[in-house]
């Protein structure tokens, strides 16, 4: 099963590797990852996207609580969740593929960043199924040149906030 883990820590150099690190030596994968510093300039949000069985992501939080650096994680898919990533891919257009092309776009509400005679840039964004979605519409009706994805963003609705445990 697909879970989004959150992650705040130190901002401090090394932290991320650290906690990458601790995924390779247990053999878990990372499908997606982004971090930044949060409004607290000390802290710093990962969002992790991983597959894994709930007994192995509760194993991998109660791993990840251990490294030094680590102030609080949560399992996102385990609540109400917000997610979002952003696509940019570039295709091969002709004048056939063109049309249909723009009205996946459209469809998913899309914005075309760049044209020329035979390609297209566009920028995509939604939930990492919408974004593989569209990815494997956009695979059937022409060529991919390159895709580039930011990885998953996520947060919890509402008043909720992953703070630092007291």
């Amino acid at each position: 099963m697909r879970h989004i883990l959150s992650i705040l820590l130190q901002n401090e150099a090394g932290a991320l590797a650290r906690v990458a690190g601790m995924f390779s030596s247990r053999g878990y994968n990372i499908e997606s990852l982004t971090v930044a510093p949060t409004h607290e300039s000390t802290i710093s949000r990962i969002t992790l996207v991983t597959e894994g069985s709930d007994a192995v992501i509760d194993q991998i939080i109660k791993q990840s609580r251990k490294l030094v650096d680590v102030v609080e994680v949560a399992d996102l898919t385990r609540r109400d969740h917000l997610e979002c990533e952003l696509l940019m891919l570039k295709v091969a257009v002709d004048r056939q593929s063109a049309k249909t092309f723009v009205e996946c776009v459209r469809r998913y509400r899309g914005f075309i960043l760049d044209e020329s005679e035979t390609t297209r840039t566009v920028q995509i964004s939604g939930t990492g199924p919408e974004v593989s979605d569209f990815l494997k519409e956009v695979s059937r009706l022409t060529q991919v040149l390159e895709v580039v994805r930011s990885g998953v963003a996520a947060i919890e609705p509402g008043a909720a906030v992953l703070a630092q445990s007291s």
